[in-house]
């Protein structure tokens, strides 16, 4: 970019230094120092200030945003494998491209997702729970009692990266029989699962359901009826979206013991998340922390930049949507 005005990048949340000092040494770059989203009416006022931007899941930039009059923004450099937070359609209809951050985060997604298919079934939030409150009064051996998921069925809804990650690991490590619902065909799996015709014999047939598909449709994946159909001893996890499934739907069954448990790292209103489900013992929740290794999140990120460098550079970005 020698003799040319550095292109002008602002980048929404604070990512790793090193990822920080990278883009600062190409770009004319703003950075979030304080690590507070942006609103949208700050989003969409870079839109006309800014060649690119590189957002994360927190910042939904929908129609009206990449709308706006006199938009200068040509990238959206997303920062994670999802993009439902980013209007897909418009940005392809005025030509804004966009990129994401597959891959790099595989691995660590689905160490959590067993993390929650561990601590559901094994009710490791109530037993918590009954020690820091100070209620536990010694061992017992009928106390405290979870269910080992050795020979369980383990159902997968989304058998993609992350759904196979998570699935290799239930079957070589832990033992379990694996079915999954895929709209598309699966081959080639190096470990024992069965593909499934439909979601709702997944639902039934499924000891531990764990949801691996995007979010961002106008309808949850996993609605009412499709809990409805789980076994009340079974346990759904979530380490997709949070609109990937119908959350209230899910609270209900929990309250009302419908189901056995469940595993949540992603909510539909992020940060908020209902006092009714956090109140509850039968549900382990994280902070939206699946990939959040200090490897996976640099890793994201410089894959964000590496993303930036090639769209300015007129070259084939390494993972566009």
């Amino acid at each position: 970019m020698v003799g040319a005005a550095l292109k002008k990048v602002l980048v929404t949340r604070k990512l790793p230094e090193v990822v920080e000092e990278r883009l600062a040494a190409s770009y004319d770059v703003t950075l979030n120092a304080v690590d507070v989203p942006l609103t949208a009416a700050e989003l969409a006022d870079a839109m006309g200030r800014f060649d690119a931007i590189v957002p994360t899941v927190s910042d939904t930039i929908g129609s009206e945003i990449l709308r706006v009059p006199n938009r200068q923004v040509a990238m959206l450099a997303n920062v994670g494998v999802g993009f439902s937070n980013i209007d897909i359609d418009t940005a392809r209809e005025l030509g804004v491209t966009v990129s994401n951050t597959p891959d790099v985060l595989t691995d660590a997604t689905a160490d959590i997702a067993m993390l929650l298919i561990l601590a559901s079934t094994r009710g490791s939030t109530a037993a918590e729970r009954k020690l820091r409150d100070g209620r536990w009064e010694g061992f017992s051996i009928v106390g405290d009692l979870g269910a080992g998921i050795q020979g369980k069925v383990l159902g997968i809804v989304g058998m993609g990266r992350i759904g196979q990650a998570t699935a290799r690991r239930a079957a070589l490590a832990f033992g379990m029989e694996v079915v999954f619902f895929n709209r598309s065909e699966v081959t080639g799996l190096d470990f024992d699962a069965t593909q499934l015709d439909s979601l709702d014999e997944l639902m039934a047939a499924a000891d531990v359901v764990s949801v691996h598909v995007p979010g961002g449709s106008d309808a949850p994946v996993v609605d009412a009826q499709q809990i409805g159909l789980m076994k009340p001893t079974a346990h759904l996890v979530n380490t997709a979206r949070g609109d990937s499934i119908d959350q209230e739907a899910l609270i209900t069954a929990l309250q009302t013991n419908k189901i056995a448990g469940a595993g949540l790292d992603v909510f539909v209103d992020e940060p908020q998340v209902p006092d009714s489900l956090r109140a509850l013992d039968n549900v382990t929740l994280l902070p939206h922390v699946g990939s959040a290794t200090e490897e996976v999140r640099t890793a994201m990120g410089m894959l964000a930049a590496d993303n930036l460098d090639a769209f300015f550079a007129g070259t084939q970005l390494p993972s566009p949507v």
